[in-house]
């Protein structure tokens, strides 16, 4: 389509095939709407795309179940690949015959004067009465600002994608969400030496009294025992690190202390940087303890109530805590410490700028409640907790597509 073209007529938009995207155009499918998914990218499989090349979804292959599309592979239990989930996406599209546009990058998105949207993209204009923006919430990597010696090079997780491509030498890893642990086990395994800047992240355990610890979470979004968006006390903490666990391996806790008795130096809160040296907060022993209560104060309670009022025969809680107190660390001189390379597993930050409308608030986060904006027509889906914590899972996003759709 050139850009001198009339404008082509939808009646519905999708911005976005990833997941989000592909579960939207099953329900509207279902609804017999007539819709569209642009898709900026040149292939089908959406952010998974960008994951490192030994990536693993830290979600059991059971949960990875979409409309008119359950997961019946020989593994429940298991954990795909980052190959394999791309290429399941991808049949997903097949399978529903999502009406997929790939190439075809938004640029703008604005109202019309007589009522609809408009979107100018890399092929064109489109006029829709309806948009879904299903363009998640992951969308810039998010780098601290600081003056690192020039010699070093600089990754964000987002770039990165095996530890031979890295120069010789120790590596920094900046962040302990689920990719900062991840990575730093895995560059570690490579017999690298691995010093691991920890944040304030939670953890969870691997299974809990016999069970996956992503099947109870979906139990307790099934009985409406998630905190809701609305409940958080600081809207910041819809950007808050997801607690860390390991689908590597057939999946594996993934306690700091560990990894600090078998060789990986811990240090804490990355605080700036000048040079060779670089400055850590003093919080190193508050986010180690942060991350061990973690599971005990936001999860294990409900879950221990379901187990006694369903009266299920689970096991005995069989955790055994880990007892292992690293030194503080507040600076280090990285040419003194040999390391060549500083991986920023620092999370990504939202880009909405290509909307055209007043819906942003002061964090660049669209206003909604449940997906639905204050403009009539325009809804969001896979946002970071648009609902609850669940919204932009791989196992979640369906739920808040389904409410979508009973709107119309």
């Amino acid at each position: 389509m050139g850009s001198d073209a009339r404008p082509r007529q939808v009646e519905t938009v999708v911005v976005g095939a990833g997941q989000a995207g592909l579960v939207m155009s099953s329900f509207l499918q279902a609804a017999g709407r007539e819709h569209v998914l642009l898709e900026r990218r040149e292939t089908l499989g959406g952010g998974w795309q960008d994951r490192w090349d030994a990536f693993r979804l830290v979600t059991p292959n059971a949960v990875t179940s979409w409309p008119r599309f359950p997961h019946e592979g020989p593994a429940p239990g298991g954990f795909m690949s980052r190959d394999e989930i791309v290429d399941r996406t991808r049949r997903y599209a097949a399978a529903i015959s999502a009406p997929v546009e790939k190439s075809t990058e938004v640029r703008r998105l604005a109202s019309r004067p007589e009522g609809g949207f408009r979107l100018d993209t890399s092929r064109g204009f489109f006029e829709a009465a309806e948009v879904v923006v299903a363009a998640g919430g992951f969308h810039v990597p998010r780098i601290p600002v600081s003056t690192l010696a020039d010699r070093l090079l600089q990754i964000h997780s987002h770039r990165y994608r095996n530890e031979a491509a890295l120069p010789p030498g120790a590596v920094l890893v900046v962040g302990t969400g689920q990719s900062g642990v991840q990575l730093a086990e895995e560059l570690h395994a490579a017999g690298r030496r691995v010093i691991l800047s920890v944040g304030h992240c939670g953890r969870v355990p691997r299974r809990y009294r016999g069970r996956d610890i992503f099947l109870w979470i979906l139990e307790l979004d099934l009985r409406g025992m998630l905190p809701r968006v609305d409940q958080l006390p600081d809207p910041r903490l819809r950007f808050a690190c997801n607690p860390h666990v390991s689908g590597h391996g057939g999946g594996h806790d993934t306690d700091l202390r560990q990894f600090a008795a078998d060789g990986i130096r811990l240090v804490g809160r990355f605080e700036g940087a000048d040079g060779e040296r670089v400055r850590f907060a003093p919080d190193l022993a508050a986010n180690l303890r942060f991350a061990d209560r973690f599971f005990d104060d936001r999860f294990r309670a409900d879950v221990d109530r379901i187990i006694e009022e369903a009266g299920m025969d689970a096991p005995r809680d069989d955790r055994k805590p880990f007892a292992y107190e690293p030194p503080e660390v507040l600076d280090l001189d990285l040419a003194a410490e040999g390391v060549s390379t500083v991986l920023w597993t620092s999370g990504y930050r939202v880009d909405f700028s290509w909307i055209d409308l007043p819906i942003l608030d002061e964090l660049g986060v669209p206003r909604q409640v449940r997906g639905v904006t204050a403009v009539p027509g325009l809804t969001f889906l896979g946002l970071p907790w648009q609902f609850n914590q669940r919204s932009a899972t791989i196992f979640g996003v369906a739920s808040d597509a389904r409410y979508l759709a009973e709107r119309w």
